[in-house]
């Protein structure tokens, strides 16, 4: 079943953070500086740590929101996300939202992903006050599976990687779930499309990536539709993020080849045809 869960009231955005006013060119304070007050756990990364560590539309806004949208009425996050919980922050690239995950939230986190270097991860971890008493890095290839024992984890967090590695219906089941305890939580935040146009690719996507590229998107419906097909698990939110535009808007403001190359469909327009949303996964 697909239980859909509502997006707490500070992170809709929708009225005040969207169009123009969120383009780099815009003079707004929320994207020049990295910092929003919706988003406070993120505020306390400097902004020229984020400019330094993201990879692509701000993964702190999009983390924050993945995991506070899962607190109940009463404010409390699930037992699998409790403070010292053991956590995989699948895809973890520069770290920053290991990071967040360690210091904001109290979680015992294994930064796990393939092209970065652990040993520059442990440094960036040091100078943000933590220890591998709190985090630690490794090399992983999440395609081919983890080296962990079964049931390592009370949940995994992934945040815009895992449409990289998981579009096989098989991957769940095969390469992912076993390490996650019974009740545990796999949390995605997914880049991808409003609704799926493979067969007629708008313009304004052709202006920064090709059509090779754009088959790591897909939407919402494609990706319940596929989550579904695995046993032992429910889907149990299914929902858009509302940061997508001002985290979109934030990356574009990095001074790196591929924050260049992507301004010139976001500029066109094509935030109108792209989201960001969350899949939350229970293991049965």
């Amino acid at each position: 079943m697909t239980e859909q869960i509502s997006t707490p009231a500070r992170f809709d955005t929708s009225e005040s953070l969207t169009g123009a006013e969120l383009l780099p060119s815009a003079e707004n304070r929320q994207v020049s500086t990295m910092h929003s007050p919706d988003y406070p756990k993120s505020a306390t990364f400097s902004t020229q740590v984020i400019r330094d560590k993201i990879m692509g539309p701000n993964p702190l806004l999009l983390c924050e929101e993945l995991l506070e949208s899962l607190r109940d009425d009463h404010g409390v996050l699930p037992n699998c996300l409790q403070p010292n919980r053991i956590i995989c922050d699948l895809g973890s690239g520069c770290g920053i939202t290991s990071t967040l995950m360690a210091r904001e939230y109290g979680l015992r986190v294994f930064a796990c992903d393939l092209w970065s270097d652990p040993s520059d991860n442990m440094r960036f971890f040091e100078s943000q006050g933590l220890s591998n008493a709190h985090i630690c890095p490794l090399k992983a290839d999440a395609s081919e599976g983890l080296p962990f024992a079964s049931e390592f984890f009370d949940a995994v967090v992934s945040i815009d990687s895992y449409n990289y590695f998981g579009r096989d219906e098989a991957y769940l089941a095969a390469h992912l779930l076993p390490y996650v305890k019974t009740g545990g939580l796999i949390c995605l935040a997914l880049p991808g499309m409003v609704k799926d146009c493979h067969d007629n690719l708008p313009e304004q996507l052709l202006l920064s990536w090709t059509p090779e590229q754009l088959e790591f998107m897909h939407d919402k419906n494609w990706w319940v539709s596929l989550i579904s097909k695995t046993s032992g698990i429910e889907i149990v939110g299914a929902y858009d993020l509302t940061c997508h535009k001002l985290a979109w808007a934030q990356w574009l403001t990095c001074d790196n080849e591929y924050a260049r190359s992507d301004r010139a469909a976001i500029e066109a327009g094509a935030d109108g045809i792209l989201s960001t949303f969350a899949l939350v996964i229970r293991k049965l």
